[in-house]
């Protein structure tokens, strides 16, 4: 998928997902903290969220930040391949850190997504409670990340995959002189309800 498209699908997704959970501007604002104003411009396509604010948006509709980047329902019969071009890319403008969903939607529980993080950059997702129980594994593929997860951090290196629960604030640093690149393995994301 074009990254040119890509504000687009997050801010027709998340229409789609707020008016899914019967949720009004106001109230999405009031559950996220995300004000009314930059959902509202996130929706029309006119703003690029941050991974942060994502983060914010998709706790408060219980789901994950990968459900965010689907292009809709899933059809009758989704086809179990997903050709590269066609997968969403997403650069935040925070952080510069890169992700691909590489998933099929709607084929499987399980989400995969690629990430590159530069060298030097930190995101911080505060966000805790979750309405879905959403479990994540994060295998280094390259370079080095330190990753908190709560009052728990770990240094991770090449081949090192790590195991939590999208049920306590979690941070990103990676300390390291080049980029780093990892998969993350998503399951119990509730996308499309």
């Amino acid at each position: 998928m074009a990254n040119d498209n890509i504000t687009e699908l997050i801010g027709r997704r998340l229409h789609e997902l707020r008016a899914a959970a019967g949720l009004s501007l106001d109230a999405l604002a009031n559950k996220s903290g995300v004000s009314r104003s930059n959902i509202s411009l996130i929706e029309r396509g006119q703003s690029s969220p941050t991974a942060v604010v994502l983060d914010k948006l998709s706790s408060a509709l219980g789901v994950s930040v990968a459900s965010m980047f689907e292009a809709g329902p899933a059809p009758a019969a989704p086809s179990p391949l997903a050709r590269v071009a066609d997968q969403p890319v997403w650069d935040d403008p925070a952080s510069g850190y890169r992700r691909r969903n590489v998933s099929p939607p709607g084929v499987s529980p399980l989400q995969l997504v690629d990430v590159i993080f530069p060298a030097g950059q930190r995101v911080a997702f505060e966000t805790s409670e979750r309405d879905a129980d959403i479990h994540q594994l994060v295998w280094m593929i390259d370079g080095v990340m330190e990753i908190a997860h709560g009052k728990d951090v770990w240094q991770l290196s090449p081949g090192d995959c790590l195991a939590m629960r999208l049920d306590a604030p979690i941070r990103f640093h990676n300390p390291g002189a080049k980029p780093a690149r990892y998969l993350v393995a998503l399951t119990g994301a509730a996308s499309w309800r």
